[in-house]
């Protein structure tokens, strides 16, 4: 998918680029496929605000995927290719040889009138979905499940992808794009191919009222606040952090600090960690 650069007619319109959306074939969703959304502001269910600078945005619906991909042994035909406000990547609408009509995540160099398929038996080709045992060493693959029949957790926006090194037992070796290499039950589900609109990365908003159409907010930066704000704040003009290292506005180290619990069950399945 091209990228669009525009003329500098405005300090707005100055560095700023879209895509051309080529690959787009519809404009309306399937209404039976859509889900309404109700904006939080950020808070939670006690009003509390837990997550910061959320709030506005243009009005969408949810757009429901099938990241299962349990529908075994009934062919679908790749009916239309749409943009989903929702996610970097955009999504394929599957209609099933059955009648029923679902949304998957769009591969690059899916086309509208290629047949998918799901289920061990399928060919490895673009948008099949089969168990990680099934699929040859060095396929990508992404939309990949963690637990089987939980659905597709990893690899699932837009350029993201894995690729299968081996088999170790029942587990299946995979390397992750951020270096990570680690192993998967071999029954659960992963799609063959690299998930599309890989160009929206560099993309350039250009100004900040296309954030806000996203529902961002602005952020303010901890060292012009007041200390009792912020733990970089305070000081007599501009002043250095005065901490070892940045913190959050919470007093927790803000970088480099490891987060992973290392008691997690999973843990044991990581065989080296992502590249630094």
């Amino acid at each position: 998918m091209a990228i669009k650069h525009y003329k500098p007619t405005t300090n707005g319109r100055r560095g700023m680029s879209t895509l051309t959306n080529e690959e787009l074939t519809n404009s309306k969703p399937t209404k039976s496929l859509l889900k309404r959304q109700s904006k939080t502001g950020g808070r939670n269910n006690q009003g509390k605000m837990t997550v910061r600078h959320i709030g506005g945005g243009a009005r969408k619906k949810y757009r429901l995927i099938d990241y299962k991909r349990d529908k075994v042994g009934i062919t679908g035909r790749v009916a239309t290719i749409e943009y989903d406000p929702n996610r970097t990547a955009n999504i394929a609408l599957i209609n099933y040889r059955d009648g029923e009509k679902r949304y998957i995540i769009a591969p690059h160099g899916l086309e509208v009138g290629m047949i998918i398929e799901n289920g061990e038996g399928s060919d490895i080709k673009v948008g099949n979905s089969l168990p990680l045992a099934n699929i040859p060493v060095g396929t990508v693959v992404h939309c990949i499940e963690l637990q089987p029949g939980k659905g597709a957790e990893l690899c699932r926006s837009a350029g993201s992808s894995a690729q299968i090194l081996g088999r170790e037992g029942k587990y299946v070796l995979l390397r992750l794009q951020s270096g990570e290499t680690r192993k998967i039950l071999g029954t659960c589900m992963a799609t063959i191919g690299v998930v599309g609109n890989e160009d929206i990365k560099l993309v350039n908003l250009g100004k900040a009222g296309r954030k806000r159409h996203m529902g961002i907010r602005p952020t303010n930066r901890g060292s012009v606040m007041n200390p009792n704000d912020h733990p970089h704040g305070g000081g007599e003009g501009r002043a250095p952090v005065g901490r070892k290292s940045p913190m959050t506005p919470w007093g927790k180290p803000a970088l480099g600090q490891k987060t992973r619990k290392t008691k997690k069950a999973s843990e044991k399945l990581i065989i080296s960690r992502k590249a630094k």
